[in-house]
């Protein structure tokens, strides 16, 4: 591990009785490969599978718990984005996860600590690891002021991501949806100023269009406006 577990259990608010568990839940999978014990054994999968049910439902609850009056719909979508990869690796990242997990080497040599999916996945894991080893209202507090401490804020914080296609991509996921699908729908202008007209589906139902000066720009606005789609239920 790049830093001390010490430092780990100061920023999570939780000193471990097993530290085995914080190890663990630090531990990809490449890690194990390569120290030659057995696939599967001592890597972090099995937490992260505990730690995303945990997770689900504490955001469940407390999506309930504080907007009584809101639709299934939108108790689906505003969950969906709270435990995205997106969301989650934007999380780790703040916490500074990454500089604490144990890779193999070829993970380290390909940059795995900033990867999104293995920082989601250790920041899952990490949750078990708080539920087994100090009980279900540790975990809930870690949960409560890392992942929904900005709940009440969470229309701007959807504004906040960068990458609206990957998010958006996320979400799919996570609602059953088809993947988003992009077209160009026009170009205009000279080669020197050229501006780009995006449109992305999602299934039959959403759909959002933007222009931009270059294509990327145009996709990641249009993803944005079907990101905010999803969320609020196409209000």
């Amino acid at each position: 591990m790049s830093a001390e577990p010490d430092k780990l259990e100061q920023i999570l608010g939780h000193t471990f009785a097993r530290r085995e568990l914080l190890l663990r839940a630090l531990t990809h999978k490449s890690r194990v490969r390569e120290s030659a014990g057995e696939p599967g054994q001592g890597d972090n999968e099995q937490l992260e599978f505990l730690g995303d049910s945990i997770l689900g439902f504490f955001v469940t609850d407390t999506l309930v718990a504080r907007h009584p009056e809101w639709p299934e719909g939108r108790l689906s979508r505003v969950k969906a984005y709270l435990v995205s990869s997106a969301h989650l690796h934007e999380v780790a990242q703040t916490l500074g996860l990454g500089e604490h997990l144990l890779l193999g080497r070829g993970e380290e040599m390909s940059g795995g600590r900033e990867k999104r999916a293995l920082l989601a996945d250790a920041l899952e894991a990490l949750i078990a690891a708080l539920y087994l080893d100090g009980g279900m209202e540790v975990a809930r507090g870690f949960v409560r002021r890392q992942i929904l401490s900005r709940l009440g804020l969470l229309d701007s914080e959807i504004e906040a991501v960068t990458d609206y296609k990957s998010a958006l991509q996320d979400m799919a996921r996570a609602l059953k949806l088809p993947l988003p699908k992009y077209s160009i729908v026009e170009e205009r202008g000279p080669e020197h100023a050229k501006t780009f007209l995006v449109e992305v589906r999602v299934g039959q139902e959403w759909s959002g269009s933007a222009e931009g000066n270059s294509k990327k720009s145009a996709g990641q606005e249009a993803a944005r406006r079907v990101l905010q789609q999803l969320t609020d239920g196409g209000r």
